[in-house]
């Protein structure tokens, strides 16, 4: 029996649950930009997963992974507020949120820090949500 990736169903979780939300979609232009690697061509307000890691963190018996992930916002030229109100929003969706995980359950989901920042040879403005979980293996 092959076991599905935590890191996957983690980020199908986030999808499904950010997928619907009319007012994100609206701040990011109509619909849910969230990518795996930035869109050739398309402009902001976009969002990428960032850096993830799951590591093993079993508990009596108890398969299951603690995760680090970050997600990316990108602005819109000239405005750092776009990346701010979508990460804010996003972060007000997942902070303890319950989502239905494909293969795993969800411990938990605590976002842990909400960034703004600016490249320095682009200029360009984007906004970092660092979040925290834990999944387990469904059984």
């Amino acid at each position: 029996m092959t076991r599905s990736s935590p890191l996957l169903a983690l980020r199908a979780g986030l999808l499904a649950r950010l997928a619907g939300d009319a007012p994100l979609a609206a701040l990011m232009g109509g619909r849910l930009r969230l990518y795996d690697e930035p869109p050739r061509g398309a402009a902001p307000v976009y969002a990428l997963f960032g850096p993830s890691e799951a590591s093993d963190d079993a508990v009596e018996g108890a398969r299951r992974h603690r995760h680090a992930f970050a997600l990316t916002v990108f602005a819109k030229p000239g405005s750092a507020r776009s990346a701010l109100e979508v990460a804010e929003h996003i972060g007000a969706r997942l902070d303890e949120a319950d989502l239905a995980l494909s293969g795993h359950a969800l411990v938990f989901l605590r976002l842990k820090s909400l960034a703004a920042l600016r490249d320095e040879r682009t200029g360009e403005a984007r906004a970092t949500l660092s979040f925290e979980a834990v999944t387990e293996v469904a059984v």
